[in-house]
Formats: structure tokens, C-alpha cells, sequence
């Protein structure tokens, strides 16, 4: 009998809805996954929520089982954690995180299916996706020890970044958002706070996540001479302009692209994305990473949820969307 399913689509740009489906019968390499917890990616999902993705980019900013195409109807989302019901020996009855759209259950490739640590609860693994953005974005930035970094935009992927900048041995950390109740966050993940007005100058690097034209000028003004600004921001179809007629020559800047969809050059002779993600499941082991998730809802609320996202984050870092047993 045909597996049934709930899958969230954006039926139109700025309209969502649920959608029934019927299950493709599991082939003996895949496994059928019953979610449990999805996380959204607001930066990226609000923007093709709203029907905001360049007419370039649609190709190349095809999320993993992403069904049909932008700007809709369209079936996107790649944060998602569930249980396999059937599958290889290996992996049934196991916890696992798969870069799926938002949906009740679903059929991937086994190899598709990243097992969770037992130290990581389920709840918390809905931040891997931007984690292991986090984690390609400080391999470009080119941190090292001792250095002052700022970041700037307190998003999850901010946040994040953060997170594991300041873990880097001597390495003194300052995160920027002109949100103030970002401030408890920062606390939380043992890292420093400013607004913009009083963030701190000559930064050793910098690191932009804000999605913001602001936020980048605001990165150009804090960094040091002969900085580097990684950009970690996708802007969509926003066009952004800068003042590059200030210090951006004078103190000899440079602004580099991160992308997550390839694993950064310098460490691409010995990673690959299976490594990389084995990497962000261990790091998940930090329980203060829970204070990004600062809102939850169930799946049958998911398209207004993402309505109200898309018109007002608010004070949202990560939220997560929670799946009924019943699938």
C-alpha cells in the first residue's frame, strides 16, 4: 500500500498551503523518514516565500528534493529531523537530520540520511543546515588566533558564526544587530553585543549575515586596515549599493563571497559535504546553541507561519516547526 503524506508548498509568492501526497514505494537503498522537528532557514525561505529569487540564480538556488519550480508553485525547505520507519538494518528505528522540505514523512536515498550523535537531541538538530553554513563561511573568512571579529547581523547563521569564531583560541568576538534583545542571545552562546553606534572598531575580520544594504556598510565601516569581509548574506533579487568611495580603498578592503553549496577551496582537497555535515552533527552537542530556537509552531500552522515571517521577523532567530505523530 502507497505511504500518504503532508508536504508544505508556496502555492503562490506570499501564499502557502499544505498539500497531500502519495509516497513513492522505498527501493531496497532508501529509507522512509517520519519528521519530527524542521527548522526554518528565514533569511533564504522568507525570500522564496515571497517570490524573491532572481531569474540567474533559480537553477543553482535548487534546494535538495525541492519539487517544481521559482517562484511557484514550489515545495522548498532543507532543514528537517525524523525518524526512519523503514530502511537498511543501519538505519531503521534511527534519529536522523536529511536537507528535506518541510513534509510529514518522505522517501530519500539512504545516503541522504545523516544519523544524529546520541548526545544531540532531535529538537536542537533543526540548526544543522545553518550551522554548516556557519562552518564553510568561517573556513572563508580565514580567522585566526587572537583575532578581533565582528559579526555582523544576529540571525541564526550570525549567530552561529559567532558561536564558533569564539571558540578560536584568544579570539575576541563582538556580534552587531540593531535588534537590543539579541543581547540575551549573544550572552547565551558566550559572545560580546553592540548595537551599531557603539560597535566596536578595526575588526581583524568581519563576517556579514544582516541580509541588510546596511549591515554590509556597516561591516566596511568596522573593519580593520587590509580586512577581509565575508559575506555570508543572500540578498535575492535586492539590489545593493555601497559607499565605496570612503575608507573601502584607503584601508585596502576586500569583500568575499561564501556560499555553502561547495566546500571551501582551501579545504576541498580533504572534505566533502558527508564530512563537513558529520562535523556540524557533532558541534550540535553544545546545549547553549538552544537559545537560537526562539519560537515553535506545528506544521498545519506552517503557512501562516511563514506569512508572518515574511512580514515581520520580529525578534525570530531560528523557529521550529513540530510534526504530530500521526503523521
Amino acid at each position: 500500500m502507497s505511504e500518504k503524506a503532508r508536504a508544505f508548498w508556496v502555492a503562490a509568492p506570499g501564499r502557502g498551503e499544505i498539500r497531500g501526497e502519495v509516497l513513492p514505494e522505498p527501493s531496497e537503498g532508501d529509507v522512509l523518514v517520519r519528521a519530527l522537528y524542521s527548522g526554518i532557514s528565514r533569511g533564504t525561505e522568507t525570500l522564496v516565500f515571497g517570490g524573491r529569487v532572481p531569474q540567474t540564480e533559480r537553477l543553482r538556488m535548487r534546494a535538495p528534493f525541492q519539487v517544481g519550480d521559482f517562484p511557484a508553485p514550489v515545495k522548498y525547505g532543507y532543514s528537517s529531523v525524523g525518524r526512519v520507519e523503514r530502511g537498511p538494518r543501519g538505519l531503521q528505528d534511527r534519529t536522523v537530520f536529511v536537507l528535506h522540505p518541510h513534509q510529514t514523512r518522505y522517501v530519500v536515498p539512504a545516503e541522504a540520511a545523516h544519523v544524529l550523535p546520541d548526545a544531540i537531541p532531535p529538537e536542537r538538530a533543526v540548526l544543522a543546515a545553518n550551522l554548516e553554513t556557519a562552518i564553510n563561511g568561517i573556513w572563508d573568512a580565514h580567522l585566526h588566533a587572537g583575532d578581533r571579529i565582528s559579526v555582523v547581523g544576529a540571525g541564526t547563521v550570525g549567530c552561529l558564526a559567532a558561536w564558533l569564531a569564539a571558540r578560536i583560541i584568544g579570539c575576541e568576538v563582538e556580534l552587531v544587530d540593531i535588534n537590543p534583545q539579541r543581547n540575551s542571545v549573544a550572552r547565551a552562546i558566550g559572545v560580546g553585543f553592540a548595537e551599531p553606534a557603539s560597535a566596536l572598531q578595526n575588526a581583524d575580520a568581519v563576517i556579514h549575515a544582516s541580509g541588510s544594504p546596511a549591515g554590509l556598510e556597516l561591516a566596511l565601516q568596522v573593519a580593520g586596515v587590509e580586512a577581509r569581509v565575508t559575506e555570508l548574506s543572500w540578498f535575492g533579487d535586492q539590489v545593493v549599493s555601497l559607499s565605496l568611495g570612503g575608507g573601502f580603498h584607503a584601508k585596502r578592503l576586500t569583500i568575499a563571497s561564501s556560499q555553502v553549496g561547495t566546500v571551501t577551496e582551501s579545504q576541498r582537497a580533504r572534505w566533502d559535504t558527508r564530512r563537513r555535515m558529520q562535523l556540524t552533527l557533532r558541534l550540535l552537542a553544545d546545549p547553549s546553541l538552544d537559545a537560537l530556537i526562539t519560537g515553535e509552531n506545528s506544521f498545519e500552522t506552517l503557512p501562516q507561519v511563514m506569512a508572518d515571517l515574511t512580514a515581520s521577523p520580529g525578534s525570530t532567530v531560528c523557529h521550529r516547526i513540530r510534526y504530530s505523530s500521526g503523521g
